[in-house]
């Protein structure tokens, strides 16, 4: 028993004097720990939302790592999958990550640390872990940078090619939207005439060209069409000339639609002006459609004001009276101007002005609103019926047309940049609220109808109210958004930066004002051309208006 207790008592004296011998050679713990992440600017958040495609990794350890683990246990894959490539460097506990190629703008990334890592130590990481990040904006330019004015003709010539190459091939008609097929819209095709003539003076078409698409548009109109007292339907088939029903009841006459497409056409007629029998015929056939609408009997008879829709089937169901302020003085301006039909200026009065009551004269962001609903509404109010009547020194009782539609302008140009709903992207270079496409759907944008969707047709056709904010804002949506955004017909309808959200469509009724409210701000061609018919002349006297 004593030699047992001897042998006991020999191990554990050498079990204490290796201890001691050996006091800076502990063994080292099993774990360490990753103590913080830092992405951008945000440290330590569950996802990481908005990174810019360069965005800079740095993950902090309890102690330093060993880089000959850091390949296999640290990686980046995107939603597709696919591994990225990543440039590590490591300073003592602390560790940077790069990716060696730009990420992906708007894209969902993976940032995955497994639990293979080791420390210099021989420790391994105590628990994997899995980071969501999801990258915004990719800040770089996209194109190489050019002169302003080169830019403004290349957005020119690019939306003109969607009335040019992308018009329907049997009526020259512009299609409603980039998948439309035989679906063509008269509004539009007011735009895409106007187009014709800016494209000739820009030298993208010849003048010939420009005449041949402008007839073939004009005689499809005058011998195919469908019309309902003169007036057209909002969508017609390309191919037939028959109506295409845009809603319930409204299978017929659509007025607003007919008034911007006339618009067109009359600013054609003193356009294509050479006594040749070509340019003689066209405005002859413009004449006769003019003339044969019959803008006086669009107010039920006795009533004082005009309505937009008229159908052979339902009658006057829509019953959608046009009154202001909206996009459609011009019905009222053309209905007065009329050869044939013409309108009185009592219609104007309580039909459109409501007896005054269209008036706001309230102030947003600094800005006196004459006119329309709170904050101006949608911006294409400032459009469409400004494509060839200037409002430049044009005013009447009710409002001087220019402040209405330059304040429009910077009221929404403003609430962009004050952003009270927080949406992703809005500022200064990025704004514009309008009627567009959204992710949600076809919508009215206003700043009291913010859902964050952005239209470039918003800022681009406010060129002549806004020239320092639009150019800012083409200049963001072409070099900053333009691979998303960009193509062979000009810019796409919307996008919404916060939903991650960009549309593949183009809607005619948007791009055309783009080519024709630039070249307005650059030459006031249109402006010059309407503005010069005498039958304008004298609806605006009748109504009036001072200019």
């Amino acid at each position: 028993m004593n030699r047992a207790i001897g042998i006991w008592t020999g191990i554990l004296c050498s079990i204490l004097l290796w201890g001691c011998g050996n006091s800076d050679e502990l063994p080292p713990p099993a774990f360490f720990q990753l103590e913080s992440i830092r992405i951008g600017e945000v440290t330590d958040a569950p996802v990481y939302h908005r990174l810019d495609p360069a965005t800079l990794i740095t993950l902090n350890f309890s102690e330093p790592i060993d880089p000959a683990t850091l390949a296999a246990n640290i990686t980046l894959q995107h939603k597709s999958g696919e591994r990225i490539e990543l440039h590590f460097t490591p300073d003592q506990s602390e560790l940077h990550i790069e990716a060696v190629n730009r990420l992906v703008a708007f894209s969902d990334y993976r940032l995955e640390i497994h639990n293979g890592l080791r420390a210099l130590s021989g420790s391994r990481i105590t628990t994997g872990k899995i980071i969501p990040l999801t990258t915004g904006l990719d800040s770089t330019d996209k194109f190489s940078r050019i002169p302003d004015e080169e830019l403004l003709t290349l957005v020119q010539r690019h939306t003109f090619r969607y009335f040019r190459e992308f018009a329907h091939p049997v009526s020259g008609m512009a299609r409603e939207r980039t998948s439309s097929g035989n679906t063509v819209t008269t509004g539009g095709t007011g735009f895409g005439v106007m187009a014709m003539i800016v494209a000739t003076e820009r030298a993208f078409i010849t003048r010939e060209e420009a005449l041949q698409q402008v007839q073939q548009i004009a005689t499809f109109l005058e011998q195919k069409a469908t019309r309902y007292h003169g007036a057209f339907a909002h969508w017609i088939h390309g191919e037939t000339g028959e109506t295409i029903p845009f809603s319930t009841y409204d299978d017929g006459a659509d007025l607003v639609e007919t008034a911007l497409l006339m618009q067109g056409l009359l600013t054609a007629r003193q356009y294509f002006n050479r006594i040749t029998p070509e340019e003689t015929t066209l405005r002859e056939v413009i004449t006769r459609l003019w003339e044969a609408v019959e803008w006086n009997w669009f107010h039920k008879g006795e009533e004082q004001v005009l309505y937009w829709h008229w159908s052979p089937t339902y009658g006057w169901q829509k019953n959608l009276p046009i009154s202001g302020w909206n996009e459609s003085l011009i019905v009222y301006l053309l209905a007065a101007s009329s050869p044939s039909h013409a309108i009185n200026r009592e219609l104007y009065e309580h039909g459109w002005a409501r007896g005054g009551n269209m008036t706001n004269n309230a102030t947003y962001y600094g800005y006196r609103l004459p006119l329309g609903p709170p904050q101006g509404g949608p911006l294409f109010f400032a459009h469409y019926s400004f494509l060839g009547i200037r409002p430049e020194g044009l005013s009447d009782r009710y409002a001087d047309y220019w402040e209405q539609n330059r304040n429009h302008a910077l009221i929404n140009y403003n609430h962009c940049v004050a952003n009270p709903n927080g949406y992703y992207g809005y500022g200064k270079e990025c704004w514009g609220l309008t009627a567009s496409d959204g992710e949600k759907g076809y919508s009215a944008h206003s700043p009291t109808n913010d859902r964050g969707v952005i239209a470039p047709t918003a800022a681009l056709s406010s060129m002549p109210y806004t020239p320092v904010e639009s150019m800012n804002a083409l200049r963001f949506f072409y070099y900053k958004l333009g691979d998303r955004i960009w193509t062979e017909y000009g810019f796409t309808d919307a996008f919404n930066l916060s939903e991650r959200w960009f549309t593949n469509q183009q809607l005619a009724i948007n791009q055309g004002p783009i080519i024709l409210m630039i070249e307005n701000h650059r030459s006031g061609l249109l402006w010059d051309l309407l503005m010069n018919d005498d039958e304008i002349k004298r609806g605006l006297t009748l109504l009036g208006f001072l200019w």
